[in-house]
């Protein structure tokens, strides 16, 4: 019995994954409904909309701490929860509710690329390969321990977008597996080494102002690991320019 945590389209295939697995997905959890797109029409998530096709009930809580949803996942006496790309950190309660706890679809090889933006971070540093860790999730940020790891190539043209894709593919079986071994009592969990952590923060609009004294190869890394936001840019007199 899982309950899936998940927004974006990057968790897509990983809740697909386990929607046609052996497990029983009892519920999702997804971020409410934000205003998307030039009418800023309020808009479900790329989660949600797959939830509700699948017939699965979501749960869109403003505030994890809100006593009305502690009660409702409570409730559901999940045995495993699943993590991928949920965006907000979970309370400590929340961790230690089901009976197997909660484990994590982290884009990175861990311990490298801790943190919000590990995709992008990747890839603005020129990396060759980059990938997904299935980790248990712990107080610490992306520190628990890992389960498996898949790596995969990054090209030299590869933006942000088209790495993030790929990942999202790659992790979906993953997790499934991990998930076979946890409800099979094989799982092995492997710990990080802390001297190897490095952390992905969080990207803002201002690091897509390009410094030209630096080296073609470094913009160009630039430019496509800020795709699609906030793209790369530049000023041309008083034009702004997105370089893209």
């Amino acid at each position: 019995r899982v309950v899936f945590f998940g927004t974006p389209e990057f968790a897509v295939p990983t809740l697909a994954a386990l929607v046609r697995s052996r497990h029983e997905v009892i519920a999702v959890v997804s971020q409410p409904d934000r205003p998307r797109g030039r009418g800023h029409q309020l808009s479900p998530s790329p989660v949600k909309v797959v939830a509700l096709t699948a017939d699965i009930a979501v749960l869109q809580p403003e505030r994890l701490k809100d006593p009305a949803f502690r009660e409702a996942f409570t409730a559901l006496n999940p045995d495993l929860g699943v993590v991928a790309a949920y965006g907000k950190i979970l309370p400590e309660w929340l961790i230690n509710t089901p009976r197997l706890g909660m484990v994590n679809v982290h884009a990175s090889i861990l311990p490298r690329y801790r943190g919000a933006a590990p995709v992008h971070r990747a890839v603005m540093a020129g990396e060759s390969e980059t990938g997904v860790t299935i980790m248990r999730i712990v107080r610490e940020l992306d520190a628990g321990a890992m389960f498996d790891k898949v790596v995969i190539p990054i090209s030299s043209d590869a933006t942000s977008v088209e790495v993030e894709r790929d990942l999202a593919e790659a992790g979906a079986p993953l997790l499934v597996s991990v998930v076979d071994a946890l409800a099979e009592g094989r799982a092995v969990e492997l710990p990080q080494d802390e001297r190897l952590a490095t952390y992905a923060a969080k990207i803002s609009r201002e690091e897509g102002r390009i410094d030209w004294t630096r080296s073609a190869r470094q913009i160009h890394n630039q430019v496509r690991g800020l795709t699609p936001w906030p793209h790369a840019w530049t000023h041309l007199g008083p034009s702004r320019l997105l370089v893209i």
